[in-house]
């Protein structure tokens, strides 16, 4: 089971590494953003792709730690059975 969760680990990770398209944003924050590029301010067009990441991301995590919770609960009441 241990290593089940290192490959999963792996296997998020990977995707978290190859996923460059995430960096895109909608028509109007792209317009905003070359903008200031253009005038040599890019420091903004970093933080606006950080925290569309970061509001991409938490809804997921937040289902991960629930489920996560939600299976240990479910195995120290014995209602889950281990296979392995």
């Amino acid at each position: 089971m241990r290593s089940m969760g290192k490959y999963l680990l792996l296997i998020v990770v990977g995707l978290i590494i190859t996923t460059s398209d995430l960096f895109a944003q909608c028509s109007m924050c792209r317009a905003t953003l070359e903008n200031n590029v253009s005038n040599g301010n890019i420091g903004i067009a970093e933080k606006i792709n950080l925290g569309i990441l970061y509001l991409f991301a938490m809804p997921y995590f937040a289902v991960m730690v629930i489920g996560y919770l939600w299976y240990k609960k479910s195995k120290a009441n014995g209602q889950i059975q281990s296979y392995y």
